[in-house]
């Protein structure tokens, strides 16, 4: 059903809680897994952050990639892009030709302001494909 899954990850707990979803769907499915994080280059609004570094970035993939071999996934490519993350997630789907997006939900987006700017409510909102979110 979902050969090709998209899995972005942001260093996250609700990331790092999306992840054992991601993991049932892969197994369940035998789905081709693709992990994706995203340097948010620094900006007035967004200054710079902990894991805009490369190697923070570099870090994370391998963290993932150990977590996900230990639940018996191999990751098939782990992909690190710089941009605006919700653009930049649906460009990598598209990309892949993703047949779902999968992601946690910091739940920035229950106030209209947060709605607005949650990477979440971009995705689902700019996505070629399925997103789940997980809670």
């Amino acid at each position: 059903m979902f050969k090709t899954v998209l899995f972005p990850i942001d260093g996250s707990r609700e990331s790092r809680e999306a992840a054992d979803r991601v993991a049932e769907i892969v197994k369940n499915c035998g789905s081709r897994l693709y992990v994706v994080s995203v340097v948010e280059p620094p900006s007035e609004e967004s200054p710079v952050s902990e894991m805009s570094s490369p190697e923070a970035i570099a870090e994370l993939l391998a963290t993932a990639k150990t977590l996900f071999r230990d639940l018996g996934i191999t990751i098939t490519e782990a992909i690190e892009r710089e941009g605006k993350p919700a653009f930049v997630i649906c460009d990598v789907a598209d990309e892949l030709n993703a047949d779902l997006i999968v992601m946690g939900c910091r739940g920035l987006g229950l106030t209209d302001e947060g709605a607005a700017e949650s990477v979440t409510n971009r995705v689902i909102n700019l996505s070629p494909c399925p997103v789940l979110v997980v809670p």
